[in-house]
């Protein structure tokens, strides 16, 4: 089972614990996580179901290519790392 990971930025606004999903996609392996915490979806995917402008995905330590489609593959021993990049000056 992959792990799915959310940094402290995006869990002080959602309690969202680490987990571990069964997914062969990014797009299915985040379907699991709202599935349990549905407010999580509108912090992580805009209203088009693509990733916020704000929002960088992690697989493995490679960053996800499509923020659109969401198809980049998640192997059964992948780590899946949820950033919400940080603004200011």
């Amino acid at each position: 089972m992959a792990r799915l990971v959310f940094t402290p930025q995006l869990r002080r606004f959602i309690d969202v614990p680490e987990m571990t999903v069964a997914a062969g996609t990014l797009r299915a392996a985040l379907g699991q996580a709202f599935a349990t915490r549905p407010r999580l979806q509108g912090y992580v995917l805009d209203d088009q179901g693509h990733l916020r402008t704000n929002v960088v995905v992690f697989i493995d330590g490679r960053r996800v290519v499509d923020r659109v489609a969401l198809d980049d593959p998640v192997g059964q021993d992948s780590t899946v790392s949820v950033l919400q990049a940080l603004s200011g000056g």
